[in-house]
């Protein structure tokens, strides 16, 4: 493969759903844009190996707090998207309102194009099923929820969702990447970015590790997505970001109680349904895992007795909003539960509890939290303004970091949303005649991306 040119358009460092929606719009209106990836590009296996490869290595992918919950991310072409549930939760409206912030037209615009819609009945498997019957006999407003899936491709009883689906039948960001590529986006995976490069207090390009060498790439503009844990790390390392910096993480306990009568279970597209309960803070749903990932959640609670009950244990998950707190070192992250957090998990459990034991459940018990969602670290109207936009010229950042406050819900389509609504603001911003080789000039790129 020939070397990439050293100078771009715009440069954009990660490549999950904030990133790669950013590169996707400025590469169809014909931006230079650079894409790099800390992670790999393989094809995705659905294999236990690989996931543990891309989210399970410490200190990158997979973090120990204190209290000995888990956080977990994942470096890899289209970051956490490639082994999330797929669940596409709307943003919340007047949180980003409060800000100035209209995500409706990009709402709109992804809802006509990607695949979101609740699972059809037989996809919906045994285990679910069972659940949303139990929950809704005790009142509770139990429904499907939309799956960025699509089911003419998703498999009846297969299980590999969490693992990186093989058959194209899940949404992930990698699509918007294969996308910029056609449109000439240039990709550089394995690529750490460490710094963005800074002259005259502008930005004016990163600085990535490649295979153990540094190198450096000029960009007219930098959008740093990296995600809630990678973004501040860079911002840091670059000068641009001090003190502790805290964050939300949305942490999640699963609650399991064996039952009898499931036939095939076991085996399905984890939160097929559930039910949010936002003044509360509290969010539930069905959350059957591949085999290993269960024996290993009753093993971390001392259910031993579990262990091979995998096929007849339904499990909810349980997930909250937290506190903004703790703090993103360096190289690691810590952070505790606040009371607040702990009675939210408390009063989610026994109504997880309660459906279970609607369902016919026994042997109910509860994991230790961990968590997959780290964000608040760059929020808007502390660190940017209404366009994502740093006091650095030349330099905005589009991820989980930028969300200004906690919410608990999975944020894959109000990244979509974000990165849809900055990249527009940039190819607007970069727009001018096309030069032959269907390039436009960088050098000619503004400061800042128009309003």
């Amino acid at each position: 493969m020939s070397a990439p040119p050293s100078s771009f358009d715009v440069a954009v460092a990660g490549t999950g759903p904030g990133g790669a929606s950013v590169a996707r719009e400025l590469a169809r209106a014909g931006a230079r844009v650079l894409m790099l990836e800390a992670g790999g590009a393989a094809p995705l296996a659905g294999t236990l190996a690989q996931m543990a490869g891309m989210a399970a290595v410490p200190g990158q992918g997979a973090f120990l707090h204190r209290d000995l919950s888990l956080l977990v991310c994942a470096l890899t072409t289209g970051g956490t998207s490639t082994i999330n549930f797929a669940t596409a939760a709307p943003p919340p409206a007047a949180m980003f309102a409060a800000h100035g912030i209209d995500l409706a037209p990009a709402l709109a615009a992804w809802r006509a194009e990607l695949p979101m819609a609740p699972l059809p009945d037989d996809l919906v498997g045994p285990m679910a099923a069972r659940i949303m019957a139990a929950a809704q006999a005790r009142g509770l407003a139990w429904h499907k929820l939309d799956k960025m899936i699509r089911p003419a491709g998703c498999r009846p009883g297969c299980w590999r969702c969490v693992y990186g689906c093989p058959f194209g039948a899940k949404w992930s960001a990698r699509e918007l990447v294969d996308d910029a590529r056609a449109h000439g986006a240039t990709l550089l995976t394995d690529a750490r970015v460490t710094r963005v490069v800074l002259e005259g207090g502008r930005a004016t390009g990163v600085e990535a590790v490649i295979k153990g060498r540094t190198k450096t790439f000029r960009a007219g503009h930098v959008v740093v997505a990296a995600g809630g844990i990678g973004s501040p790390r860079i911002l840091r390392a670059s000068g641009l970001l001090t003190g502790r910096v805290p964050f939300f993480s949305d942490p999640v306990v699963a609650v399991m109680g064996t039952v009898d009568g499931i036939a095939g279970g076991g085996a399905e597209v984890p939160m097929a349904a559930g039910v949010g309960m936002p003044a509360a803070g509290i969010t539930l749903s069905d959350l059957t895992l591949p085999r290993p990932m269960y024996q290993a959640f009753a093993a971390q609670a001392g259910r031993v007795d579990r262990l091979f009950a995998h096929d007849r244990t339904l499990t909810i998950m349980v997930k909250i909003r937290d506190e903004i707190r703790g703090n993103v070192g360096p190289r690691w992250v810590d952070k505790t539960l606040h009371a607040d957090d702990r009675r939210r998990l408390d009063d989610g459990i026994a109504i997880a509890r309660g459906v279970l034991e609607q369902a016919g459940a026994r042997h109910i018990f509860a994991s230790h939290h961990f968590a997959a969602h780290p964000g608040g670290t760059v929020r808007i109207g502390d660190a940017l303004d209404a366009d994502l936009r740093t006091s650095t010229p030349g330099l905005s950042v589009c991820d989980a970091s930028v969300i200004p406050a906690p919410w608990g819900l999975p944020p894959t389509l109000t990244l979509l949303c974000l990165g849809w609504r900055l990249g527009r603001h940039l190819a607007r911003a970069t727009a001018r005649p096309t030069h032959p080789a269907g390039t436009v000039n960088a050098s000619a790129v503004p400061a800042q991306a128009s309003t």
